[in-house]
């Protein structure tokens, strides 16, 4: 029988439903990998962290006049390994990506001629035209451990957001001190691509970025129900 007073029922769950209300579609990832499971993201291993599936949807709603080729050469622009980069670095880059189009070369099957092209990621401006999605319970693995980060909220299979909760019981620091630097050495890339950090006890709220120290986590005032700008 599930608790009542439990992180899941009094901090996830109304996250969840928060999420849902503006927009988000959201889905439990637990046993994602389990022989029998049911839940498809489209992942093959828990190394990966951008649902591709999501994205080559994205580009090609976002790019109708890229051809396939060049969709698959900006996925995989996006989503190759940045091991040996500085994490800040790496995070910039990708950064960069989202916010001015992925930068590719297209070659013309039939003519040969070469085309520098830029591919949109994100719609900015009409954030209807992006595909919201939230997982709980999702297994990360990086070199050599993994994790399960509470939720990630991916915008268009990019991962740009990490919700991190604790008991109402608990202080939200141990959400930071206990989870979030264990994170950024076991699973360092998934925050290639993170953009926002979210730590909450279903009372008290904290926003930051993931080289952010405890004292520059912000206290989170207000909520604004508006589709996507909670995350945005």
């Amino acid at each position: 029988m599930n608790n009542p007073y439990s992180e899941d029922q009094l901090v996830e769950q109304p996250a969840i439903v928060l999420l849902k209300e503006i927009g988000w579609q959201t889905q439990d990832c637990l046993n994602e990998f389990e022989y029998d499971s049911q839940i498809r993201t489209g992942r093959e291993a828990k190394s990966e962290v951008v649902l591709t599936d999501r994205l080559r949807a994205a580009l090609e709603r976002l790019n109708p006049d890229a051809t396939r080729d060049a969709i698959t050469t900006a996925i995989e622009v996006i989503t190759q390994s940045r091991a040996v980069m500085n994490p800040v670095e790496a995070n910039r880059e990708i950064y960069n990506i989202l916010k001015d189009g992925v930068k590719i070369t297209d070659t013309d099957p039939n003519t040969q001629e070469v085309t520098d092209l830029v591919l949109k990621v994100i719609d900015w401006e009409n954030p209807e035209n992006n595909n919201f999605f939230a997982a709980t319970q999702f297994w990360i693995t990086g070199e050599m451990y993994t994790r399960r980060p509470d939720l990630i909220g991916f915008v268009n299979g990019i991962p740009l957001v990490l919700m991190e909760f604790k008991r109402i019981d608990e202080n939200i620091y141990a959400a930071y001190n206990d989870n979030l630097r264990d994170y950024r050495d076991t699973i360092p890339n998934l925050f290639w691509y993170n953009a926002i950090i979210v730590v909450s006890n279903g009372s008290e709220i904290r926003v930051g970025s993931f080289t952010a120290e405890w004292e520059h986590f912000t206290e989170w005032k207000r909520v604004r129900l508006n589709r996507g700008c909670v995350l945005l």
